[in-house]
């Protein structure tokens, strides 16, 4: 029978970790619980665990504001997430208060209103209901997942469907 099979796998030294938690964050902003997740996956010690995170930081590879900014950026531009959304997801990734501020900074005003009309619109086209209350439902509930605020949804809702 091979021994191949109970093998166990050879830890990392803290240099090697420390190069591979370089590259994953090279690759992709990371945020310090994505590092943190990593770490543990990588099975390394507490002191280990906070040198690297440390050397990460000075290295300037693990900055959780430029994450926030770019995480803001990218889930409007690509995904068309609302504030709340954002804030939500941010929020449950440990994302400091002043960080969150910052990303939300990073979405125009106007292009951010301009969105969320072209979301309405193209999800009206989709809606076969012939209801116009049970549209105006549909359409909110849609928009609100997304994470766009109310009161702009009601402003869109109200101006795509008059009553």
């Amino acid at each position: 029978m091979p021994q191949d099979k109970f093998k166990a796998k050879k830890s990392l030294t803290v240099d090697e970790a420390l190069l591979k938690l370089m590259n994953y964050c090279v690759y992709q902003d990371r945020c310090h619980q994505e590092v943190e997740k990593k770490l543990n996956d990588l099975k390394m010690y507490e002191d280990a665990k906070a040198y690297i995170i440390t050397k990460l930081i000075e290295e300037d590879f693990l900055n959780e504001e430029r994450f926030a900014r770019s995480y803001a950026r990218g889930k409007f531009r690509i995904k068309k997430y609302g504030r709340l959304r954002i804030l939500r997801d941010l929020k449950a990734k440990d994302i400091s208060v002043y960080n969150r501020k910052a990303a939300l900074s990073e979405i125009d005003e106007e292009d951010y209103l301009k969105t969320l009309r072209e979301l309405s619109e193209q999800k009206l086209k989709t809606l076969k209901e012939p209801d116009d209350y049970k549209k105006k439902q549909k359409l909110y509930q849609h928009l609100a997942y997304k994470g766009y605020e109310t009161d702009l949804i009601y402003d869109v809702i109200n101006d795509l469907l008059p009553m």
